[in-house]
């Protein structure tokens, strides 16, 4: 499984506004049909240059997906934030696969 993690840090004076806009954002990107699911997640560390930093996750179905997702959709959908909130955002992107899964099993 291939997990796309977007790392946003928001400046506070557009936090409600961006909140907003990443809630309609997702389903955006989930509606490319590239991804099975995505969680939205706030980091809880306070960072020293302030805001407030949120991490996505997006499940690819596969490597070859996100590829595509990266080919045909990203730019357009990237710019749309970066449009409304410029330097006010910052967003860095990870491309992670996961190599194993552990969970508690109860008897």
């Amino acid at each position: 499984m291939i997990i796309y993690n977007v790392t946003i840090n928001i400046e506070d004076s557009v936090h409600s506004e961006w909140l907003k806009w990443m809630k309609d954002h997702i389903p955006q990107v989930l509606a490319t049909g590239l991804f099975s699911k995505a969680l939205f997640t706030k980091v809880l560390v306070e960072e020293e240059m302030g805001g407030t930093t949120y991490s996505v996750q997006f499940y690819a179905y596969s490597r070859s997906a996100l590829v595509q997702y990266n080919k045909e959709y990203a730019q357009q959908l990237q710019a749309d934030g970066m449009k409304r909130f410029g330097n006010k955002m910052l967003a860095f992107r990870t491309e992670l696969e996961l190599v194993d899964e552990f969970k508690v099993t109860k008897d």
